[in-house]
């Protein structure tokens, strides 16, 4: 099958990428009828990583679903800052909580990557859940993906015991949601998106309620805006926690990681 007449189809329907995306949809189809199906879905403006039904993220393909947020390229920024501090403990069994989980991409890297570790994801929307126990479903070490808002449905044994917690959490102001493109406004959850006036009212109860599960120096790690950092890093220190700010140029990625006191 062509690349060139898709290339053409989208272009004319305003894909930025229409060169990358064609070679991608044309590898995933397996007869002419299911591309042109997969292309007419593209052009009404389903992201392309519902079309294709994965996303990549940190080198692994991670299964997405309609309705479901897809893992972002920044956030690969993310998980890697979690990843080396796992890694800094210098043991197997690192105990690791993913809130806000979505697809469980963060989670499912984490596993990948880190020497069995113990891990926890949960996510408020049934959809995310579904999916993020398909991908993490191979995963090494002792993994478990649970449905519910925030710390609710974690198992109350993991008080205090918490080494890396992650949580990616919405993070966009309510006003700026009808500003978002067109594949995130209309075809992901807003739940994963609206994080309130500010953008920082999920972030605050997490970090209210951070301290008590996390281990004696755990970490608290959470991406957002550049412009809302200074705030961000206010709230989880009047949640008792010591913060910094990392940021990457390359992926425009702002994560706060914050610490919780040694013992």
């Amino acid at each position: 099958m062509s690349v060139a007449p898709v290339v053409s189809v989208l272009r004319a329907a305003g894909c930025v990428f229409a060169e990358d995306e064609a070679r991608l949809l044309v590898s995933a189809a397996r007869t002419p009828g299911e591309l042109a199906a997969m292309v007419e879905r593209r052009v009404a403006g389903l992201p392309l990583e519902h079309v294709l039904g994965w996303a990549e993220f940190c080198g692994l393909r991670i299964a997405v679903g309609p309705g479901v947020f897809v893992p972002r390229r920044r956030t690969e920024f993310l998980a890697r800052q979690a990843a080396a501090l796992g890694h800094a403990l210098g043991r197997p069994g690192a105990v690791v909580v993913d809130l806000c989980c979505g697809s469980g991409a963060v989670g499912a890297f984490l596993a990948a990557t880190l020497d069995r570790p113990v891990l926890h994801a949960a996510d408020i929307d049934p959809s995310a859940v579904a999916c993020a126990r398909r991908n993490l479903a191979a995963a090494d070490g002792d993994v478990h993906v649970h449905e519910g808002d925030l710390f609710g449905p974690l198992p109350e044994g993991l008080r205090g015991r918490v080494d890396v917690l992650v949580a990616n959490v919405p993070y966009v102001p309510s006003g700026a949601v009808a500003l978002l493109p067109p594949e995130a406004r209309d075809h992901e959850p807003r739940v994963a998106l609206d994080g309130g006036a500010d953008g920082l009212d999920v972030l605050r109860r997490v970090a209210v309620a951070a301290p008590a599960w996390l281990a004696p120096g755990g970490r608290l790690l959470f991406e957002t805006g550049e412009e809302q950092a200074p705030a961000a890093v206010a709230a989880v220190a009047r949640a008792g926690l010591e913060a910094r700010v990392a940021v990457s140029e390359e992926l425009y990625a702002t994560v706060v990681i914050a610490s919780a006191p040694s013992a």
